[in-house]
């Protein structure tokens, strides 16, 4: 049964170093969550301590209405899933999934039959007799998670589980891993620092920097809507502008910068004068042989392309020396080798997050 983890003020230190400072999460049962941010965050520290792996030095974890701050590893009912598969090579895929089940000393009958389902419900009922060596990469992350499945655990933690595959491979993973949470009815914290895997199938994520927590929601809201410029630049490309806020009306600020006036949706706390950043992703650079001026739409050079066939992405520069990242699909429009051509572009003002920060 899919149980919601809640993390409350939760603190680690080693030594003098603080690795994770006041954290607090609400997992909701049935969630596929992930914790994503760049190598050293806290996000594996985090996801250790609910394990059990990691006593925090404050704060409490609750699985359910249950305290499970202080228990050992195997009172949790958690199951886990490392960067390594670590089974054991001489025994059976069946005999893999059934080691923690004899380690908890369920009978064998009722043992046999969690194993074969684990190993059906991730498609290798039919290799249950072969060992781990007979297997590819998938397959073993698969006997992997089946492991971690068959003790029916309260919630499932994945550290980065795809990092030993290949990027094909990591491909295939993804969907089958939230297809198989989402049969299993499991809440599941996947650890990660690949941006795709994350925006890709998790239902909610939140990013971590230096042990803070600094934005937490769908895929679409962090991608759409980033809190700061380091959210906005880890999860994806994006190109920031500075500049200063020029006038405030009806949701909408001008931003005027060295050389052109922007217009952009924003929030309705920005003042006058404030400096901002503006971030704007390529895919929301509109590029046109000709357009009618209107706000948004400027005279800019088409410098330098990448073709890459369904897509192609450009570098647009702007008088003032600014420079964009632009993705056109069913591209038209090629530059190579230090040719220019001129350009309109076009941002939507809802395309454009400004950002205090």
């Amino acid at each position: 049964m899919a149980t919601p983890i809640i993390i409350e003020n939760l603190t680690k230190r080693f030594g003098t170093k603080t690795v994770l400072e006041r954290v607090n999460l609400h997992i909701a049962a049935g969630e596929l969550f992930f914790l994503l941010g760049p190598s050293g965050c806290g996000k594996t520290t985090l996801l250790r301590a609910v394990a059990g792996l990691n006593e925090p030095d404050e704060g409490r974890i609750l699985a359910g209405e249950r305290d499970v701050t202080h228990l050992p590893p195997h009172q949790r009912d958690m199951g886990m899933v490392f960067q390594s598969y670590a089974l054991w090579p001489h025994m059976t895929l069946r005999e893999n999934v059934l080691f923690g089940l004899e380690m908890r000393r369920v009978p064998r009958e009722d043992a046999n039959e969690r194993a074969l389902r684990a190993l059906e419900l991730v498609k290798l009922a039919d290799r249950a007799d072969s060992k781990p060596n007979e297997l590819s990469g998938g397959q073993q992350q698969r006997v992997a998670l089946a492991r971690a499945l068959v003790i029916e655990p309260q919630c499932l933690l994945l550290d980065e589980p795809l990092s030993n595959l290949d990027a094909k491979l990591r491909l295939e993973m993804r969907t089958e891993i939230r297809r198989i949470c989402k049969t299993a009815g499991l809440t599941a914290i996947y650890v990660t620092h690949d941006q795709k895997e994350a925006l890709s199938i998790a239902d909610r994520l939140a990013v971590l920097d230096q042990g803070r927590l600094l934005q937490i929601g769908t895929p679409q809201d962090v991608y759409a809507r980033p809190v700061s410029r380091f959210v906005a630049q880890f999860i994806g490309e994006t190109t920031f502008i500075e500049g200063r806020v020029s006038a405030v009306q009806a949701g909408l600020v001008k931003v005027t910068t060295a050389a052109q006036t922007w217009h952009a949706a924003a929030d309705a706390n920005i003042a006058v004068g404030a400096t901002v950043w503006l971030s704007i992703r390529p895919e929301t650079v509109q590029l046109y042989v000709d357009r009618t001026d209107g706000p948004n739409v400027f005279a800019a050079d088409l410098h330098d392309t990448i073709y890459l066939g369904e897509v192609a992405q450009h570098q647009v520069a702007l008088p003032g020396g600014v420079s964009l990242k632009a993705l056109e699909t069913r591209p038209k429009l090629i530059a190579r080798d230090q040719q220019r051509e001129a350009v309109r572009m076009y941002v939507d003002p809802q395309d454009i997050r400004v950002l205090t920060e």
